[in-house]
């Protein structure tokens, strides 16, 4: 992977994002900051603005307002080419139009770094099989990525990031049809890789687990932001996600010594 800028160096600043579509707000005036080396968890219920305010960051759409920069240059001075260098996205919806072997497939993670109609060389070939190596799918490199789990596929996009060698990755919900088993994997390997990570979650705990910073979106505006064991509250499950849950602060599965929120609900609510 690229080696990292200084941990105290920012990565991702959003300055007052908005987005409007059709007369309406899809975001409100969103600001936050990602130092290098960070994870992040995006929450919020369905219809906050979590994919909407990723596709404004890896440029798939553009806000309506504010400025996004990534390393001090706003995201519109890259090329497409220098910001694919940079930025890795891995979807909740893999593409199944690959007719491709796992192994081209993750070799498609090159293109940024390579002239066009460039052939493979020794470099590529070792970057792809240590990516197969580290997602555990070596044994796989030359099947169908058609023919793979949803769990495979997942870590084959997530290899396909790894060679592409982003300083940021982002995820949209790339868990949110697998089992628990992948669930956790794949986002342990992704905090596994040492690059900034901005995830959005839909399982609050596994978010609590795995991030070291959480933002709370709500209508399309930040309502809170901080460590998780500051944001994961009672009263803001309440006022955002409409439940009720009792939040208690457990060890750490990667640090004992380190507190993280852990949430129980409660049921009832149909009489």
């Amino acid at each position: 992977m690229n080696q990292l800028v200084q941990a105290t160096h920012s990565m991702l600043d959003i300055q007052q994002v908005g987005l409007q579509m059709n007369q309406s707000y899809i975001l409100k005036d969103v600001s936050f900051n990602i130092q290098a080396g960070q994870f992040v968890g995006l929450l919020g219920p369905n219809g906050a603005g979590k994919s909407s305010l990723l596709r404004c960051i890896y440029r798939f759409i553009k806000p309506t307002s504010g400025q996004i920069k990534l390393l001090d240059a706003p995201i519109d001075s890259y090329s497409r080419q220098e910001y694919a260098k940079q930025v890795a996205v891995v979807l909740q919806d893999v593409p199944e139009q690959f007719n491709l072997a796992v192994f081209d497939v993750i070799a498609m993670g090159l293109t940024p770094h390579k002239p066009l109609f460039s052939s493979m060389n020794h470099k590529d070939k070792y970057e792809i099989a240590t990516a197969l190596e580290k997602v555990g799918l070596t044994h796989k490199s030359n099947q169908m990525f058609s023919s793979l789990s949803g769990g495979e596929k997942q870590r084959v996009m997530i290899a396909r990031a790894m060679v592409q060698q982003p300083q940021l990755l982002i995820m949209d919900e790339p868990t949110s049809h697998l089992d628990v088993k992948y669930q956790i994997q794949i986002m342990e390997l992704a905090k596994s890789l040492g690059v900034s990570v901005l995830a959005s979650f839909h399982d609050l705990n596994l978010a609590a687990a795995i991030s070291d910073h959480l933002l709370v979106l709500h209508n399309g505006e930040l309502k809170a932001q901080g460590a998780p064991s500051q944001v994961l509250t009672s009263e803001l499950l309440s006022d955002v996600f409409g439940v009720c849950a009792k939040v208690t602060q457990v060890p750490s599965a990667h640090n004992e010594q380190t507190l993280v929120p852990h949430i129980r609900y409660h049921y009832g609510y149909i009489q």
